[in-house]
């Protein structure tokens, strides 16, 4: 299908901000104040694995965000030390999990000079997952929220969900680039549905968001940041053209 792009979604955690790394903080701490109510032969890997396994099996009840990672935390707490953790330590691992809800937001590099110049051009959506209040928190606090012409927060990032929302905000997903850190989440599905893909590497990533790129698609894009995106949504449009 020819024609111009018209409508670019941006991811929002560790796209446009940093987030990945208050998660990893917060990890660290729940090692810390289990380290000595836990057996001696649990090592640090093993614990994570342990946690990581919580958080995949409480997706579908408590969705993404901090406040099912604060939920996993504490019932892995309750797991691993065959339900002997102190209160104190519960106590301990809600307040992490408050904190993590009060960071305060630091864009990521030319996220906000990518957004101004395509919103002059294009419709650009926000697509995010995770807690309503944090993620709506979040943006507020970005500074960016006047440049979104929508912005959607979802449970899951499917290609059916992807060409539900460009069909409501833009021309269709075959017109619309989904620009995100994660490849299962962000540039895979959209793919899938039919629209553009573009992967942007963030050093810090949930292993649960991982996936193989799709090389062998036209559609699929990787670039260094976000200072690149401009230009290669102006590539695309000229070879869009040309067809």
């Amino acid at each position: 299908m020819t024609g111009n792009l018209t409508t670019i979604g941006f991811d929002a955690d560790d796209t446009l901000w940093h987030n990945e790394r208050f998660f990893r903080v917060t990890q660290d701490r729940f090692a810390e104040l289990l380290q000595d109510h836990t057996p001696v032969d649990l090592d640090r890997t093993t614990l994570e694995q342990r946690l990581l396994e919580a958080e995949k099996r409480n997706l579908g009840r408590y969705g993404y965000g901090v406040k099912g990672f604060t939920l996993s935390m504490i019932e892995t707490a309750i797991d691993v030390t065959d339900q002997q953790v102190p209160a104190s330590v519960i106590q301990e691992l809600i307040v992490a999990g408050q904190m993590m809800l009060s960071y305060p937001i630091d864009l990521l590099p030319h996220a906000q000079a990518a957004v101004e110049q395509l919103a002059a051009s294009h419709r650009v959506v926000l697509i995010t997952k995770g807690d309503l209040l944090d993620q709506e928190r979040k943006l507020a606090q970005s500074g960016l929220g006047d440049l979104f012409d929508a912005v959607e927060i979802v449970s899951e990032k499917t290609p059916a969900v992807y060409q539900e929302i460009f069909n409501r905000h833009g021309d269709g997903i075959h017109r619309a680039m989904m620009v995100g850190n994660s490849m299962r989440s962000d540039v895979v599905p959209p793919i899938t549905a039919g629209g553009w893909g573009t992967y942007v590497p963030h050093g810090e990533i949930w292993q649960l968001e991982h996936a193989e790129p799709p090389e062998d698609s036209p559609r699929y894009h990787a670039i260094a940041d976000l200072s690149q995106l401009p230009q290669l949504v102006s590539q695309i449009e000229k070879s869009l053209s040309a067809l």
